[in-house]
């Protein structure tokens, strides 16, 4: 790794509250058009995969939102947050009164912005790099904020989603309406105006809603 990620971060970021739950300081880019538009041979010339850990997604805000405003869902439960970019899912469900939490991403850099963040807001998440798509996990409770991007991560991610609700698993997602969200396969659970950074969005606002997996 060229750049060290924690130094990076520090100096790359600010402790800023994401606006839709307030409760909760991460560790994000403050000018997100500066780091985000950073072309591919920059990003790889300081050793920086691309920076989703540096920036408060719409569905992973509402999906943070709703576990802090249903901490019924968390309570005394194991969770997983998957895909956790910078933690803020699965620092909501610690708050929220989880009794494990597991942050998991397959970017290195992630795991020390869920360090970073954790320890900002005095709470402490396990970390798990490795791809977890079609395993079996310990947890009662899957969390993904803002996953369904991309289409060949959505064909893998949802019969892997699908699995894991069939075994008894609550998988909650929450998503701003992108692409190859599985509605046929959801039950609505709630929906949020979601304030976000127009430099990443086509909006200033997204309407964010969070699903649950049928089983």
């Amino acid at each position: 790794m060229k750049t060290d990620p924690e130094t990076f971060i520090r100096a790359n970021t600010s402790l800023l509250a994401p606006p839709h739950v307030p409760e909760i300081q991460l560790y994000l880019a403050s000018e997100a058009h500066e780091l985000w538009l950073k072309t591919e041979e920059e990003l790889e010339a300081i050793g920086l995969p691309p920076p989703f850990w540096a920036f408060a997604w719409a569905g992973g805000q509402g999906l943070a939102r709703y576990v802090l405003d249903q901490p019924e869902t968390v309570k005394g439960k194991r969770i997983l947050d998957f895909a956790s970019g910078s933690g803020l899912v699965g620092i909501a469900a610690s708050k929220a009164g989880a009794a494990k939490v597991t942050a998991s991403d397959i970017d290195p850099w992630s795991q020390t912005a869920v360090r970073l963040n954790a320890a900002a807001n005095s709470v402490s998440l396990d970390f798990n790099e490795t791809d977890l798509i079609g395993q079996n996990v310990d947890a009662d409770v899957v969390l993904a904020g803002d996953v369904f991007y991309d289409k060949s991560f959505a064909g893998a991610l949802v019969p892997w989603f699908e699995t894991l609700a069939a075994e008894g698993k609550d998988v909650l997602v929450g998503d701003p309406g992108r692409t190859y969200l599985p509605k046929d396969r959801l039950e609505f659970c709630a929906v949020y105006e979601v304030p976000v950074t127009r430099a990443l969005e086509d909006s200033e606002v997204k309407k964010t809603t969070v699903w649950r997996f049928r089983p």
